[in-house]
Protein backbone atom coordinates (compact mmCIF):
# COMPACT_ATOMS: atom_id res chain seq x y z
CA UNK A 1 0.00 0.00 0.00
CA UNK A 2 1.26 3.25 -0.87
CA UNK A 3 1.05 6.50 1.15
CA UNK A 4 -1.76 7.91 -1.53
CA UNK A 5 -3.63 4.56 -1.96
CA UNK A 6 -6.09 5.62 0.97
CA UNK A 7 -8.52 7.84 -0.56
CA UNK A 8 -12.64 8.83 1.13
CA UNK A 9 -14.24 8.91 -2.08
CA UNK A 10 -17.09 11.94 -1.40
CA UNK A 11 -20.05 13.40 -3.46
CA UNK A 12 -17.55 15.69 -4.66
CA UNK A 13 -14.31 14.18 -5.11
CA UNK A 14 -11.20 12.62 -3.39
CA UNK A 15 -10.10 13.11 0.23
CA UNK A 16 -6.72 12.83 1.90
CA UNK A 17 -6.64 11.56 5.98
CA UNK A 18 -3.91 12.94 8.13
CA UNK A 19 -3.61 11.42 11.15
CA UNK A 20 -0.80 11.75 14.47
CA UNK A 21 -1.13 9.65 17.77
CA UNK A 22 -0.04 11.08 20.83
CA UNK A 23 -0.03 7.71 22.57
CA UNK A 24 0.02 7.78 26.80
CA UNK A 25 2.17 4.83 27.75
CA UNK A 26 2.58 3.74 31.60
CA UNK A 27 6.04 3.74 32.77
CA UNK A 28 6.92 0.19 33.88
CA UNK A 29 7.86 0.97 37.92
CA UNK A 30 6.80 -0.53 41.17
CA UNK A 31 6.33 3.34 42.17
CA UNK A 32 4.40 6.51 40.98
CA UNK A 33 6.49 9.21 39.20
CA UNK A 34 6.36 11.61 42.36
CA UNK A 35 5.66 9.47 45.48
CA UNK A 36 6.11 5.91 46.80
CA UNK A 37 2.84 4.25 46.10
CA UNK A 38 2.30 1.03 44.59
CA UNK A 39 1.46 1.35 40.80
CA UNK A 40 0.05 -3.04 41.14
CA UNK A 41 -3.02 -2.81 38.55
CA UNK A 42 -6.79 -4.10 39.38
CA UNK A 43 -5.92 -2.87 43.54
CA UNK A 44 -9.02 -2.18 45.87
CA UNK A 45 -9.91 1.97 44.75
CA UNK A 46 -8.38 4.08 46.64
CA UNK A 47 -6.01 1.64 48.12
CA UNK A 48 -2.79 2.57 46.12
CA UNK A 49 -2.98 6.60 47.15
CA UNK A 50 -0.30 8.36 49.09
CA UNK A 51 -0.30 11.86 50.31
CA UNK A 52 1.37 13.13 47.41
CA UNK A 53 -0.85 11.57 45.36
CA UNK A 54 -4.21 13.24 47.04
CA UNK A 55 -2.30 16.64 47.06
CA UNK A 56 -2.43 16.89 50.99
CA UNK A 57 -0.70 20.72 51.78
CA UNK A 58 2.63 20.51 52.44
CA UNK A 59 3.68 17.71 50.26
CA UNK A 60 6.09 18.19 47.52
CA UNK A 61 7.24 15.66 45.01
CA UNK A 62 9.75 13.69 44.43
CA UNK A 63 11.01 12.45 41.10
CA UNK A 64 11.37 8.43 40.39
CA UNK A 65 15.01 7.90 39.52
CA UNK A 66 13.53 4.82 37.46
CA UNK A 67 10.74 6.33 35.59
CA UNK A 68 13.38 8.89 34.64
CA UNK A 69 15.80 5.84 33.11
CA UNK A 70 12.82 4.13 31.55
CA UNK A 71 11.70 7.01 29.14
CA UNK A 72 15.60 7.64 28.25
CA UNK A 73 15.56 4.52 27.13
CA UNK A 74 12.82 4.33 25.61
CA UNK A 75 14.06 7.34 23.93
CA UNK A 76 17.34 5.44 22.11
CA UNK A 77 15.24 2.92 21.21
CA UNK A 78 13.50 4.54 17.94
CA UNK A 79 16.74 6.87 18.30
CA UNK A 80 15.73 9.80 19.25
CA UNK A 81 17.55 13.31 20.55
CA UNK A 82 18.10 12.66 24.39
CA UNK A 83 17.62 16.10 26.11
CA UNK A 84 20.27 15.76 29.22
CA UNK A 85 18.23 18.96 30.13
CA UNK A 86 14.61 19.01 30.70
CA UNK A 87 12.16 20.68 32.73
CA UNK A 88 8.58 19.96 35.21
CA UNK A 89 5.38 22.50 34.43
CA UNK A 90 2.78 22.62 35.92
CA UNK A 91 -0.45 22.02 33.22
CA UNK A 92 -3.35 23.65 35.24
CA UNK A 93 -7.17 22.44 35.50
CA UNK A 94 -10.01 21.52 37.64
CA UNK A 95 -11.60 17.80 37.60
CA UNK A 96 -12.48 15.67 39.66
CA UNK A 97 -10.20 13.32 39.80
CA UNK A 98 -6.89 15.37 39.97
CA UNK A 99 -6.26 16.71 42.90
CA UNK A 100 -3.87 18.70 42.93
CA UNK A 101 -5.60 21.30 40.27
CA UNK A 102 -2.81 20.87 37.93
CA UNK A 103 -0.59 17.76 36.48
CA UNK A 104 2.66 17.71 36.39
CA UNK A 105 3.96 17.46 32.67
CA UNK A 106 6.50 18.64 30.12
CA UNK A 107 5.29 20.80 27.60
CA UNK A 108 8.58 23.62 26.72
CA UNK A 109 11.74 21.49 27.54
CA UNK A 110 10.61 17.93 27.23
CA UNK A 111 13.36 14.64 28.16
CA UNK A 112 13.63 13.04 24.64
CA UNK A 113 13.14 15.32 21.51
CA UNK A 114 12.58 14.04 17.71
CA UNK A 115 12.77 9.99 16.38
CA UNK A 116 11.17 8.04 14.32
CA UNK A 117 9.60 4.45 13.96
CA UNK A 118 9.69 2.38 10.93
CA UNK A 119 6.42 0.36 9.93
CA UNK A 120 6.10 -2.46 7.50
CA UNK A 121 2.82 -1.97 5.12
CA UNK A 122 2.52 -5.24 3.17
CA UNK A 123 3.70 -8.58 5.38
CA UNK A 124 4.09 -10.33 2.39
CA UNK A 125 6.96 -7.85 1.14
CA UNK A 126 9.36 -6.65 3.93
CA UNK A 127 10.61 -3.85 1.90
CA UNK A 128 7.33 -1.92 1.65
CA UNK A 129 7.67 0.38 4.87
CA UNK A 130 7.37 3.74 5.46
CA UNK A 131 9.21 6.11 8.39
CA UNK A 132 6.81 7.70 10.98
CA UNK A 133 8.17 10.76 12.82
CA UNK A 134 7.90 10.58 16.31
CA UNK A 135 8.31 14.72 17.71
CA UNK A 136 8.33 14.32 21.70
CA UNK A 137 8.53 12.25 24.52
CA UNK A 138 8.07 14.03 27.42
CA UNK A 139 7.31 12.18 30.88
CA UNK A 140 4.00 13.37 32.77
CA UNK A 141 1.53 12.01 36.05
CA UNK A 142 -1.83 10.32 35.03
CA UNK A 143 -5.00 11.61 36.38
CA UNK A 144 -7.11 9.21 38.63
CA UNK A 145 -10.38 8.09 37.41
CA UNK A 146 -14.06 8.50 37.75
CA UNK A 147 -16.39 5.84 38.12
CA UNK A 148 -20.28 6.34 37.37
CA UNK A 149 -21.61 3.47 37.03
CA UNK A 150 -21.64 2.51 40.85
CA UNK A 151 -24.49 4.59 41.87
CA UNK A 152 -27.64 6.11 39.45
CA UNK A 153 -26.83 9.37 41.24
CA UNK A 154 -23.24 9.65 41.79
CA UNK A 155 -19.78 9.53 40.40
CA UNK A 156 -16.97 8.06 42.62
CA UNK A 157 -13.17 9.02 42.52
CA UNK A 158 -10.66 6.39 42.55
CA UNK A 159 -7.54 8.14 43.06
CA UNK A 160 -4.63 4.51 42.65
CA UNK A 161 -3.96 5.99 39.21
CA UNK A 162 -2.96 9.70 40.45
CA UNK A 163 0.27 10.08 39.82
CA UNK A 164 1.13 6.84 38.08
CA UNK A 165 4.45 7.70 35.68
CA UNK A 166 3.24 8.30 32.01
CA UNK A 167 5.39 9.29 28.38
CA UNK A 168 3.28 10.79 26.35
CA UNK A 169 4.45 9.70 22.97
CA UNK A 170 3.74 12.52 20.26
CA UNK A 171 4.14 11.40 16.53
CA UNK A 172 4.16 13.46 13.62
CA UNK A 173 1.22 14.25 11.34
CA UNK A 174 3.20 11.08 9.29
CA UNK A 175 -0.01 8.76 8.71
CA UNK A 176 -2.44 8.55 6.05
CA UNK A 177 -4.26 5.74 6.34
CA UNK A 178 -6.01 3.55 8.81
CA UNK A 179 -4.13 0.58 8.17
CA UNK A 180 -0.88 3.06 9.07
CA UNK A 181 -2.10 4.47 12.00
CA UNK A 182 -2.84 0.77 13.14
CA UNK A 183 0.84 -0.53 12.25
CA UNK A 184 2.64 2.05 14.07
CA UNK A 185 0.43 1.50 17.25
CA UNK A 186 1.67 -2.08 16.77
CA UNK A 187 5.46 -1.57 16.22
CA UNK A 188 5.19 1.41 19.22
CA UNK A 189 3.99 -0.92 21.22
CA UNK A 190 6.64 -4.27 20.18
CA UNK A 191 9.17 -1.47 20.90
CA UNK A 192 7.85 -0.75 24.78
CA UNK A 193 7.61 -4.40 25.27
CA UNK A 194 11.41 -4.98 23.81
CA UNK A 195 12.78 -1.99 25.92
CA UNK A 196 10.72 -3.46 29.19
CA UNK A 197 9.23 0.29 29.70
CA UNK A 198 6.25 -0.20 29.08
CA UNK A 199 3.49 -3.42 29.36
CA UNK A 200 1.54 -2.27 26.50
CA UNK A 201 -1.49 -3.83 27.67
CA UNK A 202 -4.71 -1.70 26.68
CA UNK A 203 -6.74 -3.28 27.82
CA UNK A 204 -5.47 -2.51 31.13
CA UNK A 205 -5.50 1.00 30.21
CA UNK A 206 -1.81 1.12 30.72
CA UNK A 207 -1.43 1.72 26.54
CA UNK A 208 -3.75 4.42 25.23
CA UNK A 209 -3.71 6.66 22.15
CA UNK A 210 -5.00 9.82 21.65
CA UNK A 211 -5.95 9.78 17.76
CA UNK A 212 -5.59 13.18 15.51
CA UNK A 213 -7.39 13.39 12.90
CA UNK A 214 -8.31 15.33 9.82
CA UNK A 215 -9.19 15.60 5.81
CA UNK A 216 -7.86 17.71 2.81
CA UNK A 217 -8.16 17.42 -0.78
CA UNK A 218 -4.41 16.08 -1.67
CA UNK A 219 -2.24 18.28 -1.60
CA UNK A 220 -3.82 20.94 -0.16
CA UNK A 221 -2.84 22.20 3.52
CA UNK A 222 -3.98 20.38 6.79
CA UNK A 223 -7.37 20.89 7.53
CA UNK A 224 -8.74 21.55 11.12
CA UNK A 225 -8.44 18.52 13.34
CA UNK A 226 -10.76 16.81 15.94
CA UNK A 227 -8.89 14.73 18.66
CA UNK A 228 -10.49 11.36 19.82
CA UNK A 229 -9.49 10.26 23.11
CA UNK A 230 -8.53 7.48 25.08
CA UNK A 231 -9.07 4.73 22.60
CA UNK A 232 -7.44 1.52 23.90
CA UNK A 233 -6.84 -1.02 21.05
CA UNK A 234 -5.12 -0.87 17.58
CA UNK A 235 -8.57 -2.27 16.24
CA UNK A 236 -10.18 0.63 17.62
CA UNK A 237 -7.57 3.22 16.59
CA UNK A 238 -8.01 2.25 13.09
CA UNK A 239 -11.75 2.25 13.51
CA UNK A 240 -11.82 5.78 14.72
CA UNK A 241 -9.65 7.31 12.18
CA UNK A 242 -11.75 5.42 9.32
CA UNK A 243 -15.10 6.69 11.21
CA UNK A 244 -13.89 10.72 12.01
CA UNK A 245 -12.60 11.18 8.74
CA UNK A 246 -15.99 10.14 6.61
CA UNK A 247 -17.65 12.28 9.46
CA UNK A 248 -15.46 14.78 8.50
CA UNK A 249 -16.04 14.11 4.56
CA UNK A 250 -19.80 14.32 5.14
CA UNK A 251 -19.56 17.94 7.37
CA UNK A 252 -17.39 19.66 5.02
CA UNK A 253 -19.27 18.48 1.65
CA UNK A 254 -23.11 19.37 3.25
CA UNK A 255 -21.70 23.03 3.81
CA UNK A 256 -20.58 22.81 7.67
CA UNK A 257 -16.87 23.68 9.05
CA UNK A 258 -14.69 20.81 10.91
CA UNK A 259 -14.49 22.50 14.67
CA UNK A 260 -11.66 21.49 16.35
CA UNK A 261 -12.65 19.73 19.74
CA UNK A 262 -12.24 16.77 21.57
CA UNK A 263 -14.06 13.53 20.96
CA UNK A 264 -14.67 10.15 22.39
CA UNK A 265 -15.43 6.93 20.21
CA UNK A 266 -18.44 4.67 20.85
CA UNK A 267 -17.35 0.84 20.25
CA UNK A 268 -20.74 -0.76 20.29
CA UNK A 269 -22.28 2.04 17.92
CA UNK A 270 -18.56 2.68 15.91
CA UNK A 271 -19.00 6.33 15.85
CA UNK A 272 -17.19 8.93 17.65
CA UNK A 273 -18.95 11.86 19.75
CA UNK A 274 -18.18 15.34 20.60
CA UNK A 275 -16.93 15.53 24.24
CA UNK A 276 -15.48 19.02 24.65
CA UNK A 277 -13.69 22.15 22.52
CA UNK A 278 -10.42 21.39 22.01
CA UNK A 279 -8.27 23.48 24.44
CA UNK A 280 -4.95 25.17 23.65
CA UNK A 281 -1.60 25.14 25.39
CA UNK A 282 -2.46 28.90 26.91
CA UNK A 283 -5.57 27.90 28.50
CA UNK A 284 -3.83 25.59 30.71
CA UNK A 285 -1.77 28.44 32.03
CA UNK A 286 1.89 26.54 32.06
CA UNK A 287 4.62 27.62 34.12
CA UNK A 288 7.66 25.72 35.42
CA UNK A 289 6.85 23.79 38.41
CA UNK A 290 7.85 25.74 41.21
CA UNK A 291 8.56 22.45 43.32
CA UNK A 292 10.76 20.44 40.81
CA UNK A 293 14.05 21.43 40.07
CA UNK A 294 15.00 20.90 36.10
CA UNK A 295 16.54 17.66 35.73
CA UNK A 296 19.86 17.32 34.34
CA UNK A 297 21.39 14.01 33.60
CA UNK A 298 24.82 13.28 33.51
CA UNK A 299 26.90 11.17 30.66
CA UNK A 300 27.45 8.05 33.42
CA UNK A 301 23.62 7.58 33.44
CA UNK A 302 22.92 7.78 29.94
CA UNK A 303 25.54 5.33 28.99
CA UNK A 304 24.22 3.07 31.40
CA UNK A 305 20.61 3.62 29.89
CA UNK A 306 22.08 2.79 26.26
CA UNK A 307 24.36 0.05 27.58
CA UNK A 308 21.20 -1.48 29.18
CA UNK A 309 18.99 -1.47 25.75
CA UNK A 310 18.65 -5.44 24.46
CA UNK A 311 18.39 -6.02 21.07
CA UNK A 312 15.64 -4.26 19.71
CA UNK A 313 12.99 -6.10 17.38
CA UNK A 314 14.39 -4.66 13.52
CA UNK A 315 17.61 -5.74 14.57
CA UNK A 316 16.44 -8.91 15.89
CA UNK A 317 14.40 -9.55 12.53
CA UNK A 318 17.44 -8.49 9.81
CA UNK A 319 19.77 -11.65 12.44
CA UNK A 320 16.86 -13.81 12.48
CA UNK A 321 16.87 -13.53 8.23
CA UNK A 322 20.75 -13.25 7.67
CA UNK A 323 22.34 -15.03 10.46
CA UNK A 324 19.63 -18.02 10.82
CA UNK A 325 18.68 -18.13 7.27
CA UNK A 326 14.80 -17.80 8.22
CA UNK A 327 12.24 -16.10 5.65
CA UNK A 328 11.09 -13.13 5.79
CA UNK A 329 7.63 -13.76 6.75
CA UNK A 330 8.83 -15.47 9.49
CA UNK A 331 11.22 -13.47 10.77
CA UNK A 332 8.58 -10.98 11.33
CA UNK A 333 6.16 -13.28 13.01
CA UNK A 334 8.59 -14.36 15.71
CA UNK A 335 9.83 -11.32 16.51
CA UNK A 336 6.35 -9.41 16.80
CA UNK A 337 6.80 -9.88 20.73
CA UNK A 338 9.40 -9.79 22.31
CA UNK A 339 7.94 -13.15 25.01
CA UNK A 340 7.61 -15.16 21.22
CA UNK A 341 11.24 -14.26 20.35
CA UNK A 342 12.63 -15.28 23.77
CA UNK A 343 10.35 -18.52 23.49
CA UNK A 344 11.70 -19.60 19.79
CA UNK A 345 15.56 -18.30 20.96
CA UNK A 346 15.11 -20.95 24.02
CA UNK A 347 13.51 -23.62 21.43
CA UNK A 348 16.60 -23.00 19.17
CA UNK A 349 19.16 -23.80 22.48
CA UNK A 350 17.26 -26.72 23.06
CA UNK A 351 16.58 -28.11 19.65
CA UNK A 352 20.69 -27.70 18.98
CA UNK A 353 21.39 -29.43 22.00
CA UNK A 354 19.08 -32.28 21.51
CA UNK A 355 20.45 -32.50 17.70
CA UNK A 356 24.10 -31.61 17.99
CA UNK A 357 23.91 -29.32 15.72
CA UNK A 358 24.55 -25.36 15.50
CA UNK A 359 21.39 -23.57 16.25
CA UNK A 360 21.55 -21.99 12.64
CA UNK A 361 21.53 -25.68 11.94
CA UNK A 362 18.02 -26.44 13.17
CA UNK A 363 16.64 -22.30 13.01
CA UNK A 364 14.63 -22.93 9.62
CA UNK A 365 13.22 -26.35 11.26
CA UNK A 366 12.19 -24.94 14.34
CA UNK A 367 10.99 -21.73 12.61
CA UNK A 368 8.64 -23.19 9.82
CA UNK A 369 7.27 -25.56 12.95
CA UNK A 370 6.74 -23.29 15.29
CA UNK A 371 5.00 -20.54 12.65
CA UNK A 372 2.89 -23.49 10.99
CA UNK A 373 2.33 -26.57 12.74
CA UNK A 374 2.65 -25.25 16.46
CA UNK A 375 0.86 -21.90 16.02
CA UNK A 376 -1.79 -23.54 14.20
CA UNK A 377 -3.03 -26.62 16.42
CA UNK A 378 -2.66 -23.66 19.30
CA UNK A 379 -5.46 -21.55 17.35
CA UNK A 380 -7.56 -24.35 17.20
CA UNK A 381 -7.48 -25.36 20.52
CA UNK A 382 -7.50 -20.99 21.93
CA UNK A 383 -4.28 -21.13 23.20
CA UNK A 384 -1.19 -19.67 22.80
CA UNK A 385 2.17 -20.66 23.28
CA UNK A 386 2.39 -19.25 26.72
CA UNK A 387 -1.00 -21.00 27.75
CA UNK A 388 0.33 -24.32 25.92
CA UNK A 389 1.62 -27.24 28.11
CA UNK A 390 4.19 -27.57 25.72
CA UNK A 391 7.48 -25.31 26.59
CA UNK A 392 10.37 -24.45 24.63
CA UNK A 393 12.08 -27.57 26.17
CA UNK A 394 8.67 -29.88 24.99
CA UNK A 395 8.94 -28.57 21.64
CA UNK A 396 12.14 -29.34 21.19
CA UNK A 397 12.14 -32.88 21.74
CA UNK A 398 9.27 -33.46 19.16
CA UNK A 399 11.60 -31.85 16.57
CA UNK A 400 14.35 -33.99 17.31
CA UNK A 401 12.28 -37.06 16.57
CA UNK A 402 11.70 -35.73 13.01
CA UNK A 403 15.72 -34.58 13.10
CA UNK A 404 16.41 -37.85 13.69
CA UNK A 405 14.38 -39.93 12.11
CA UNK A 406 11.82 -41.42 14.47
CA UNK A 407 9.10 -39.93 13.43
CA UNK A 408 7.87 -38.45 9.92
CA UNK A 409 6.85 -35.52 9.52
CA UNK A 410 3.14 -36.44 9.22
CA UNK A 411 3.50 -38.54 12.44
CA UNK A 412 4.57 -35.65 14.16
CA UNK A 413 1.69 -33.66 13.61
CA UNK A 414 -0.21 -36.61 14.98
CA UNK A 415 1.88 -36.70 17.95
CA UNK A 416 1.86 -32.71 18.48
CA UNK A 417 -2.13 -33.01 18.81
CA UNK A 418 -1.36 -35.69 21.60
CA UNK A 419 1.15 -33.34 23.42
CA UNK A 420 -1.33 -30.42 23.38
CA UNK A 421 -4.25 -33.09 24.40
CA UNK A 422 -2.16 -35.12 27.09
CA UNK A 423 1.04 -32.72 28.60
CA UNK A 424 2.91 -35.56 27.92
CA UNK A 425 6.67 -35.32 26.01
CA UNK A 426 6.71 -36.61 22.29
CA UNK A 427 8.93 -39.56 23.39
CA UNK A 428 6.46 -40.98 25.49
CA UNK A 429 3.70 -40.80 23.14
CA UNK A 430 5.82 -42.44 20.14
CA UNK A 431 6.30 -45.33 22.57
CA UNK A 432 2.80 -45.60 24.11
CA UNK A 433 1.07 -45.51 20.35
CA UNK A 434 4.15 -47.51 18.40
CA UNK A 435 4.57 -44.43 16.16
CA UNK A 436 7.98 -45.10 15.67
CA UNK A 437 8.89 -44.64 11.58
CA UNK A 438 10.13 -47.76 9.98
CA UNK A 439 13.03 -47.59 8.05
CA UNK A 440 12.88 -51.19 7.16
CA UNK A 441 13.24 -51.84 3.25
CA UNK A 442 12.02 -55.24 3.12
CA UNK A 443 8.85 -53.84 4.59
CA UNK A 444 9.07 -50.53 2.41
CA UNK A 445 9.85 -52.69 -1.06
CA UNK A 446 6.86 -54.87 0.12
CA UNK A 447 4.23 -52.02 0.53
CA UNK A 448 5.57 -50.40 -2.97
CA UNK A 449 5.30 -53.71 -4.53
CA UNK A 450 1.73 -53.81 -3.56
CA UNK A 451 0.69 -50.34 -4.44
CA UNK A 452 2.16 -50.64 -7.87
CA UNK A 453 0.43 -54.33 -8.62
CA UNK A 454 -2.75 -52.29 -7.50
CA UNK A 455 -2.06 -49.70 -9.63
CA UNK A 456 -0.88 -51.12 -12.90
CA UNK A 457 -2.31 -48.57 -14.97
CA UNK A 458 -0.77 -45.64 -13.69
CA UNK A 459 2.30 -47.19 -13.44
CA UNK A 460 2.10 -47.48 -17.15
CA UNK A 461 1.21 -43.54 -17.31
CA UNK A 462 4.13 -42.92 -15.51
CA UNK A 463 6.52 -44.63 -17.65
CA UNK A 464 4.40 -42.65 -20.40
CA UNK A 465 5.75 -39.82 -18.95
CA UNK A 466 2.91 -38.65 -16.74
CA UNK A 467 5.97 -38.11 -13.73
CA UNK A 468 3.36 -36.10 -11.92
CA UNK A 469 2.09 -39.60 -10.90
CA UNK A 470 5.05 -40.29 -8.82
CA UNK A 471 3.70 -38.17 -5.58
CA UNK A 472 0.68 -40.45 -5.75
CA UNK A 473 2.75 -43.79 -5.73
CA UNK A 474 4.18 -42.02 -2.35
CA UNK A 475 1.31 -41.08 -1.06
CA UNK A 476 -0.41 -44.10 -1.56
CA UNK A 477 2.13 -45.99 0.25
CA UNK A 478 2.46 -43.94 3.15
CA UNK A 479 -0.83 -44.70 3.62
CA UNK A 480 -0.88 -48.58 3.13
CA UNK A 481 2.29 -48.25 5.95
CA UNK A 482 0.25 -45.64 8.27
CA UNK A 483 2.51 -43.05 7.92
CA UNK A 484 5.39 -44.62 9.26
CA UNK A 485 7.32 -45.53 5.99
CA UNK A 486 10.49 -43.40 5.94
CA UNK A 487 10.11 -41.00 3.68
CA UNK A 488 13.29 -40.99 2.00
CA UNK A 489 13.44 -45.01 1.91
CA UNK A 490 10.16 -44.70 0.17
CA UNK A 491 10.99 -42.62 -2.70
CA UNK A 492 14.26 -44.23 -3.16
CA UNK A 493 12.55 -47.21 -3.55
CA UNK A 494 9.79 -46.02 -5.79
CA UNK A 495 12.08 -44.40 -8.30
CA UNK A 496 14.08 -47.94 -8.20
CA UNK A 497 11.12 -49.84 -8.88
CA UNK A 498 9.29 -47.62 -11.46
CA UNK A 499 12.93 -46.63 -13.46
Amino acid sequence: MSETAYRIHGATGEWEVVIGLEVHAQITTHSKLFSGASTTFGAEPNAQVSLVDAAMPGMLPVPNRECIRQAVRTGMAIDAQINKWSRFDRKNYFYADLPQGYQISQLYHPIVGEGAIEIQLDDKNPENTKTIGVERIHVEQDAGKLMHDQHPTMSYVDLNRSGVALMEIVSRPDMRSPAEAGAYLSKLRTVLRYVGSCDGNMDQGSMRADVNVSVRRPGEPLGTRTETKNVNSVRFVMAVVEQEAKRQVGVIEDGGKIVQETRLYDPDRNETRSMRSKEDAHDYRYFPDPDLLPLVLDDAFVDECRASLPELPDAKRHRYETALGLSPYNAGVLTADVETARWFEHLLAESATKQGKREGEVAKQAANWLTSEFFGALNKLGKDLFSSPIGPEGAAGLLALIGNGTISGSIAKQVLEKMLETGDSADVIVDREGLKQTSDTGAIEAAVDAVLAANADKVEQYRGGKEALFGFFVGQTMKAMQGKGNPGLVNQVLKAKLG
